[in-house]
């Protein structure tokens, strides 16, 4: 296997080339101008318990681990993540005004059917009866199946209505040569200094947790983004973590104990031990709703 770069150098990369040669683009959904190039491409070596955690600013692995926590639990309320470690669905639960008004709304801190939430309960049309779609691929993959066809998606366009936000990273397929895992991840919008930050670690995570799991091993993740965006509000403060070069490598240990679906499906930042010797300052990117 060739050596892969560390994914924290692929990052910068991309936020240097979306800085410097992206096309100013108003956005519908937010009002502000991105910065924007299409297609970013990284892989990731997942072999180790070295993670892609970002050292160029102080970013938040713990918030990102929740939020992927979450996602397989497959939660429906903005207090679930909470509860789990993660504030990040707040304001699209409650101050998201097309949410505030949609009548299927539950509402204080209602998320509705987002990612995980899709994926658990895929409904099965002309029958009253849903797929899941995590544990189809975990049954598989225990049992060294691979039909090309291990997909964890949460894309499901007649669903959209059912929740507060569309999924940004809205595919997962896993594939397996003998026993070696690996994941390609696809991902339709990327705000590069604040959300692909968490989505590259989960990426890595994701793979990590589904080989513990089934019993393989955890090799490459393929991570593929489409449209990769600057906020035109973040954009004076991109020069600063350009200027800085990535620290020590990260690591994350899971707990061994983690050996089912359902282990995964308790599992808490407890379970978690990051390792990392320093970060740089915080850079306080702006968050667009």
């Amino acid at each position: 296997m060739s050596q892969i770069k560390r994914a924290e150098e692929q990052y910068m990369e991309g936020l240097a080339r979306i800085y410097a040669e992206g096309y100013d683009i108003e956005n519908a959904r937010t009002g502000e101008v991105c910065r924007t190039v299409i297609g970013i491409d990284m892989t990731y070596d997942c072999c180790t318990n070295k993670a892609p955690i970002i050292t160029t600013r102080r970013a938040a692995p713990k918030l990102a681990i929740a939020e992927l926590l979450g996602y397989i639990r497959g939660v429906t309320s903005a207090k679930q993540m909470r509860d789990l470690g993660a504030k990040s669905w707040d304001a699209n639960a409650n101050e998201n005004e097309a949410w505030l008004a949609n009548p299927n709304r539950k509402g204080l801190d209602d998320m509705g059917l987002i990612y995980g939430a899709v994926a658990r309960n895929w409904p099965v049309q002309g029958q009253d009866v849903s797929i899941d779609l995590f544990r189809k691929v975990y049954n598989n993959l225990k049992r060294g199946v691979d039909d090309r066809g291990e997909i964890i998606s949460f894309w499901n366009p007649g669903m959209f209505h059912l929740g507060c936000l569309r999924p940004c990273m809205y595919e997962h397929q896993f594939s397996l040569l003998g026993d070696d895992l690996y994941l390609h991840s696809q991902q339709r919008s990327a705000d590069w200094p604040l959300g692909t930050t968490a989505n590259v670690l989960q990426v890595w995570l994701l793979l990590r947790l589904m080989a513990q799991i089934t019993g393989k091993n955890p090799r490459m993740a393929f991570h593929r983004n489409v449209n990769c965006h600057i906020y035109g509000s973040q954009l004076h403060l991109v020069p600063e973590q350009l200027s800085r070069k990535p620290l020590a490598e990260p690591t994350i240990d899971i707990n061994p104990d983690i050996r089912t679906l359902e282990d995964l499906e308790r599992a808490t930042l407890a379970d978690f031990e990051i390792h990392y010797k320093e970060f740089h300052p915080d850079i306080k990117y702006p968050f667009a709703l």
